[in-house]
């Protein structure tokens, strides 16, 4: 902590009176992160949250008084806390507007009174406490600087061997970590930030003037810069300017506002204080740093906006010519300079060296950039981005070629433009794990290289220029090499063996063919290789190739195919030219394949085809199109012929295709449909761990369905699963294994034989030590399982319940969602929730209500419920926690329908006890439940009046029901078609129809009829509500009608 404050933290220039905090994105995030970490240590480290600072942290704050609530003495201009040190001494004193915090209980305490200025507060205790780790541990941690390891804070501490000691050391250590977390954490916010250069921001100006002047379709009236002299550096700010990064300062008239004055530097554009009376500028900034010019007008004029939108593809286009400006001279010289070089060349000698450039000219582009934001404008890029997918993805990505009459060479290189936009498309796609583009590894030519870097070379100069027969043994003699390492893959690369390579499997000659595709098949494993592949245009060739009538050419094709089709291009390419239809044609490797016995008089090398056709479409079926494009040329029946095949071989790339394209609902029905599941489940027991990951991952998929898990329980699928767990060193298998039994425990009766085969057992030893991917999995599987009594009991006797309840202060979205439904389900029952008490499982389940993620939101409400009923003293328990009534009542302006329903439910029972009720009534939870009552969803419905008929039970809550007219809507409920919803509805009228004016509102809304036909109900509760409505709207009409005669 004391070196991120120390280093990182932004400082205001010396000389300004006293130096606070700048206000930067960096500063933003320390002070989070700061905050994250005070907020959470009095849950995460409750004893070493009552442990006396050395000195009080102090500083000015903007908390009211009144703001403190329980556990304080509260007075006019002083609060003090009730608890208090050893001598007395209050642990939180604040005497307006100066604060002192001497523990960390105090301070997490306090953070969470701040609510929405907690960042500024935090702010104001670093700025009044430059050196707080001192004032914590003590003076001598003064000396303790980032050479200070944790073996030096162990020295420092335990000389004296006491309880304090222990204590002091364990904070030591905790503020250590959060020193290493900050560090760490600005370092990813520095590397995100791209410094602007003047020539970038010259381009940007000399572009505004151009589209700037008089009139209603131009951007701006005006800009121009301060001073006209610019220096040779392309800044023109003065000199002592430029030393803190600043560029130039520009004059900048939009239409609608007033003259702004900005200051262009590299860290960004801001507005500074302006001209002074003696035009002068006034340097010093106002407001946030924007990462450009444009960025910045269009925040502080709406016109500019406007008016950049309806001209913003001229002024891209504007923007790409400035960008390409630098690079069109060289390029038009680069052929003559290679003529002047090669005096006495030959034509072919020639064409080879514009071949050599324009190899360069593809491999410049495959660099990354740090220019890349500047060279394309980012939100032009998003929807030209957006309409290619769509228009690749459902009408199949064809490209219209336009202009054949273009030359040879220009067509070329119109090729290699299009690809490089359909490159750029490509990098968005979220299919595949290989989208980013990896870093281009080219040979420094003084680098020292093997001898057989050199050799391959030769060889390759001889494929180049040798007969047929010279062709072959070069590439038998390459074959040779070991072109699994990364220096021959690249010498063949480098010296352009790549394009012969393509060119021969062009050519009529079957050795040749096989040879090249046997040098491409090794070589195409490196990510850089494969993407030059696309690019020279050898997948095409490859698809034609698979209608040979050689089995070798089309098993060596396949295989390079699948190797090749590891990121979306190559897979769109595989589709375009046909090649998904005649990889499926593979399979249909022998008519009588349905019939296992006959399998062994198959043709190996049919056998070894087909095997070949499932690997390329393995790799291809990570397309959404391409998983379309295989069932429509009937691929699923063939590959349910093959999963009946005893070569384990064949099995994997079938069972890995099956795996990817189940995800699809469509696959899934067909999957039923050719009686898959049965050889799936046999699979299971095979000895290959990879085809059992499959296998499991495929179940896993398909067993979203109620169907498909009875088929497995009726094939005997859960009994192997259940055995597979046992194995857990195979990770990727045991995240397959674990998420077929999660989906499976979804129907009661596989929970059952789970039961039986001691899986809840296993499960619960699997909630310590195993990756995320099988904790999310593991966790889904106990939420499932604990639904049931028995399996409640069997988490909680073999030690499950801590586990789950550590799971609670992760960050990952999935397993919070699963560990609030696991740790829900286990409170049910009243053992279970006096461990979680214990264990300060509800204050973290009511902590996840923050969380910005609505599905975890809704799952940890929906996990409060049970806990709330079932705690001892739940009324008490509800209202130690800080804020956390509020925090529940202002869920319910959310806009997602799941969490209002789970805030509704916990209403529900937090509204049981009276103090509490009458706690959130006065933040205002009628007239927000009111506000709800006009849904169509009928969960929510449910929940809804449930909640509404508890909240009745306070003051003139019913009134208030009727005056935010909550009434007649619930009336509308009694239509439903949900009993559950009658029900609830039925009561909550009841309880309003205590109020006259609202018995008016039912009776004008027709409740009377609706409510007779549910006295007949059998659903007892739901006869008394309604009988009880309807007498209390008839007994005012009696009233009513007696007043009227009397």
């Amino acid at each position: 902590m004391g070196v991120a404050l120390g280093r990182l933290v932004q400082w205001t220039a010396p000389g300004h009176g006293t130096r606070v905090l700048e206000k930067t994105p960096l500063n933003e995030a320390i002070l989070k992160e700061i905050i994250m970490f005070a907020e959470s240590f009095i849950y995460k480290h409750p004893q070493e949250a009552k442990y006396v600072f050395v000195e009080p942290l102090e500083w000015k704050t903007d908390l009211n008084p009144s703001a403190f609530e329980s556990g304080y003495v509260v007075s006019a201009t002083t609060v003090k806390s009730e608890e208090s040190d050893e001598n007395g001494q209050p642990l939180l004193f604040l005497s307006v507007p100066q604060i002192k915090v001497r523990s960390f209980g105090q301070l997490s305490c306090f953070l969470l009174i701040a609510k929405d200025t907690k960042l500024k507060e935090a702010q104001a205790c670093i700025e009044g406490n430059r050196n707080p780790v001192a004032k914590i541990l003590g003076l001598d941690y003064n000396t303790m600087k980032e050479e200070s390891s944790i073996l030096n804070i162990l020295d420092k501490i335990t000389k004296d061997n006491d309880t304090e000691s222990e204590i002091k050391m364990k904070i030591a250590i905790l503020l250590k970590q959060l020193d290493v977390n900050l560090l760490n954490h600005s370092l990813k916010c520095i590397s995100l930030e791209i410094p602007l250069h003047p020539a970038a921001v010259k381009n940007d100006i000399e572009l505004l003037k151009r589209f700037s002047g008089k009139g209603e379709q131009t951007v701006l009236e005006s800009i121009k810069y301060t001073s006209d002299y610019e220096y040779p550096n392309g800044c023109r700010a003065p000199p002592w300017r430029q030393i803190l990064g600043e560029i130039c300062y520009v004059l900048v008239k939009p239409h609608d506002v007033e003259t702004l004055c900005i200051t262009c530097s590299e860290e960004g554009v801001f507005l500074n204080g302006g001209k002074t009376d003696d035009e002068e500028i006034n340097y010093e900034r106002k407001g946030v740093i924007y990462k450009d010019l444009v960025t910045c007008l269009k925040e502080k004029s709406a016109k500019f906006s406007e008016n950049m939108s309806k001209q913003k593809t001229r002024f891209n286009e504007e923007l790409q010519k400035e960008k390409n400006k630098p690079n069109e001279t060289p390029k038009k010289e680069a052929p003559g300079a290679l003529r002047k070089a090669i005096p006495g060349s030959d034509k072919t000698m020639l064409e080879k060296n514009q071949i050599n450039f324009g190899k360069s000219n593809m491999i410049k582009r495959l660099e990354p950039s740090l220019n890349w934001k500047t060279t394309i404008d980012s939100k032009e890029y998003n929807v030209f981005r957006h309409r290619v997918s769509i228009h690749e993805e459902r009408h199949g990505g064809r490209v219209e070629k336009s202009a054949p009459s273009v030359s040879a060479g220009k067509a070329q290189l119109i090729r290699k433009s299009g690809e490089k936009v359909e490159e750029i498309v490509s990098e968005s796609s979220s299919e595949s794990e290989e989208d980013e583009e990896p870093p281009d590894h080219r040979q420094e030519a003084n680098a020292d290289l093997p001898s057989e870097y050199w050799q391959i070379q030769k060889l390759v100069k001889y494929l180049k220029g040798g007969n047929q027969t010279a062709t072959v043994i070069a590439l038998c003699s390459m074959k040779d090499f070991n072109l699994a390492q990364e220096t021959c893959q690249l010498a063949i690369r480098d010296v352009g063996g790549l394009e012969v390579l393509i060119n021969l499997l062009d050519t009529d000659e079957v050795k040749c063919k096989i040879g090249s595709l046997k040098i491409l098949k090794e070589i195409s494993h490196n990510p850089q290789i494969r993407r030059n592949i696309v690019d020279l245009g050898g997948l095409p060739i490859m698809v034609n190739i698979l209608d040979s009538p050689h089995k070798s050419l089309k098993c060596l094709a396949a295989e390079t195919i699948a190797n090749v089709a590891k990121f979306r291009r190559a897979r769109w390419a595989v589709r375009h030219h046909g090649g998904i239809t005649k990889l499926v044609a593979l399979l249909d490797c022998a008519q009588n394949s349905a019939e296992p016995a006959q399998s062994s008089l198959y043709d190996a090398r049919d056998v070894e085809v087909a095997r070949c056709g499932a690997l390329a479409l393995w790799s291809c079926s990570k397309s959404y199109a391409n998983k379309e494009a295989i069932r429509k040329a009937g691929g699923i029946p063939l590959l349910a012929r093959l999963l009946k095949t005893s070569h384990e071989n064949m099995l994997i790339p079938v069972v890995g295709t099956l795996q990817e394209c189940a995800s699809e609902e469509n696959y899934r029905a067909a999957i039923k449909a050719e009686r898959i599941i049965e050889n799936l489940v046999k699979n299971l027991n095979s000895e290959n761990e990879q085809l059992q990951e499959h296998c499991a991952m495929a179940i896993y998929q398909c067993a979203e369905d109620e169907e498909t898990r009875d088929l497995v329980r009726m094939h005997g699928g859960l009994k192997p699963l259940a055995t597979l767990l046992n194995n857990t060193d195979n990770k990727e298998r045991l995240a397959a294994v674990t998420g077929a039994i999660w989906k499976c425990s979804i129907s009661k009766e596989n929970v059952t034989k789970f039961r039986e085969y001691k899986a809840i057992e296993t499960l619960v030893g699997l909630l310590t030590d195993q990756p995320e991917e099988v904790l999310v999995n593991v966790v889904g599987a106990l939420g499932e399982c604990c639904q049931e009594y028995e399996n409640r009991v069997i988490v909680r006797k073999c030690g499950g319940i801590q586990p789950l309840v550590n799971l609670l202060v992760g960050i990952n979205q999935a397993l919070l969602v699963n560990v609030t439904k696991a740790v829900g389900a286990c409170a049910v029952e009243p053992e279970n929730m006096m461990i979680i008490d214990r264990l300060d499982g509800v204050r973290l389940l009511w902590s996840l209500l923050k969380n910005p993620h609505p599905d975890v939101k809704a799952s940890a409400a929906w996990a409060l419920c049970p806990c709330i009923q079932n705690a001892k003293d739940a009324g008490e328990m509800v209202r130690s926690f800080v804020g956390g009534l509020e925090l529940v009542v202002n869920l319910l302006k959310s806009d997602n329908k799941e969490v209002l329903a789970s805030v509704c439910a916990a209403i529900t029972n937090i509204a049981k006890d009276q103090e509490n009720l009458a706690v959130i009534t006065d933040h205002g939870v009628v007239p927000l439940l009111s506000k709800l009552a006009n849904t169509n969803n009928d969960k929510l419905r449910r929940h809804l009046a449930e909640a509404i008929s508890c909240c009745c039970m306070w003051g003139r809550n019913r009134v208030a029901f009727g005056e935010n007219k909550a009434v007649a809507p619930l009336v509308r409920y009694l239509k439903s078609n949900d009993a559950n919803v009658h029900r609830a509805t039925a009561q909550a009228l009841y309880q309003l129809s205590e109020d006259a004016d609202n018995c008016i509102t039912m009776h004008e809304n027709g409740a009377v009829k609706l409510l007779l036909h549910m006295v007949g109900s059998p659903d007892q509760d739901l006869q008394e509500a309604a009988a009880g409505c309807i007498s209390n709207i008839r007994r005012l009409a009696l009233a009513t009608e007696k007043a009227r005669y009397t």
